[in-house]
């Protein structure tokens, strides 16, 4: 697994940490076909999820993992490599989020995140904004989906934080 340029790991990581362009790669993970199976029965009940029989029969031409499911996988990789875990003071959300490929049994998932902007608080000076653009690939380095994610993220020190804004008002 790469850490990227990370100088701190994600227990230490603040919002100062993300620097705007940096790109981290974080991976494998390997999706089995049981695991679409179950995932998809118990939250995506269609039958290219639930049925590798019927599913061939489809448009996708056999069993693919719902949306849902590599999105769980994504947030596997996106919590336990990139958000700081102290830090982390949850999200309002995620946009542009696209399933771009199906994800096949066997598959072995790579996340790529780029920082994309790091924006303040005006309001609240001890946190800002961490926007990240995301990308899962497959082991052919084909993009399966995309997503902008937005987390709230708290600063080391919010003294440096304040002068270091300060500066680029």
């Amino acid at each position: 697994m790469n850490e990227g340029k990370f100088s701190t790991n994600a227990q230490e990581r603040y919002l100062e940490d993300y620097v705007e362009g940096a790109i981290h790669e974080f991976g494998p993970i390997t999706i089995t076909e049981d695991e679409i199976i179950q995932f998809g029965k118990k939250f995506d009940p269609q039958i290219f999820h639930t049925d590798p029989n019927r599913a061939k029969e489809k448009v996708y031409g056999g069993l693919i993992a719902s949306g849902w499911h590599t999105c769980a996988l994504f947030m596997r990789l996106f919590v336990e490599h990139y958000l700081p875990g102290p830090a982390s003071l949850g999200s309002p959300g995620v946009d542009e989020l696209r399933w771009l490929k199906p994800v096949r049994p066997a598959d072995h998932l790579i996340l790529r995140i780029t920082v994309h902007k790091v924006k303040p608080s005006r309001s609240k000076p001890d946190r800002g904004v961490l926007f990240s653009f995301c990308e899962m690939l497959n082991q052919k380095n084909e993009v399966v989906a995309t997503m902008m994610a937005m987390n709230l993220i708290k600063y080391r020190d919010n003294r440096s934080c304040g002068r270091k804004h300060e500066a680029q008002d």
